[in-house]
This record gives C-alpha cells, sequence and structure tokens, in this order.
C-alpha cells in the first residue's frame, strides 16, 4: 500500500491516480508494491534527516530509506516540497512535472536504481523520463 503523509500544508492530489501510476512503474520494473510511505517536508526537516542518518549536511530534494524484501518494495520516501519547488524554477519544468520526477526517483531508488556516478544518474534520468511518459498515459 502506497500511503503519502505531509508534515507541512502541502496536500497531494489525486492521490489514488499516483498511486496507480507508481505501481504501475513497480510492475514495470517486475516488483510488486507493498508498504511505501511518502512523506513531504521541507528543507529543515528534510536537513534533520540527512545530517542524523546520512551524515551529509546539505539541503537535498528526496531521501529513500529502502526495506525492500525480495521483490516487494517497502519504504519510506521524504521529499522536499520546498526543493520541489525550487528545482522546477532551476529545470524550467512545471512544478507538477518536479514532483512527478522526485516521486518515480524515490520509487526507482527502491527498484535498485542508483544515482552517484554520472552513468548511473544518466540511466536514472531516463528512468524518470520513462516514468513521467507512463503517468501521461495513465492520467
Amino acid at each position: 500500500m502506497i500511503l503519502f503523509h505531509s508534515e507541512t500544508d502541502f496536500l497531494l492530489s489525486r492521490k489514488l491516480l499516483h498511486k496507480r501510476w507508481l505501481a504501475a512503474l513497480a510492475a514495470h520494473e517486475g516488483f510488486k508494491i507493498g508498504d511505501i510511505n511518502y512523506i513531504f517536508c521541507d528543507d529543515d526537516y528534510l536537513l534533520k534527516m540527512n545530517m542524523a542518518y546520512l551524515n551529509h549536511d546539505t539541503l537535498t530534494d528526496i531521501i529513500t530509506f529502502d526495506y525492500v524484501e525480495n521483490k516487494v518494495l517497502n519504504g519510506d520516501i521524504f521529499i522536499s516540497i520546498e526543493r520541489v519547488r525550487e528545482n522546477s524554477v532551476i529545470f524550467s519544468v512545471s512544478f507538477e512535472q518536479e514532483l512527478l520526477r522526485v516521486l518515480s526517483h524515490g520509487l526507482l531508488h527502491l527498484c535498485g536504481y542508483k544515482d552517484k556516478t554520472d552513468k548511473e544518474a544518466a540511466v536514472m534520468r531516463k528512468m524518470e523520463n520513462f516514468a513521467i511518459q507512463l503517468f501521461q498515459t495513465i492520467h
């Protein structure tokens, strides 16, 4: 089950559509959905988590905690809505498109995709673009 929580005033609209889309993306990658929590928060909230759990003193748009077992996706995915808003301006895309990118990014991490190297990041970006196109077909 995919659940959406908010530690800020942001509320995701069309939750069922997003759940269907994320489940379709997982299925495309050969996984089933277990328990996935998306937690929307602000920069301060995510910075504290980044420092406490990853020893990184930097802002980020997403932190994914992976509890995947076999081919069942379980995890907690924290997303800074402030970073998503700012990144949408930086990358000249709509807030909605940037949010889709980040939502899929977290799920793709649970599927095993990495983004530490340039090569891994390029594959991740290709998959994010695929995910955004998939959303358009489900929409």
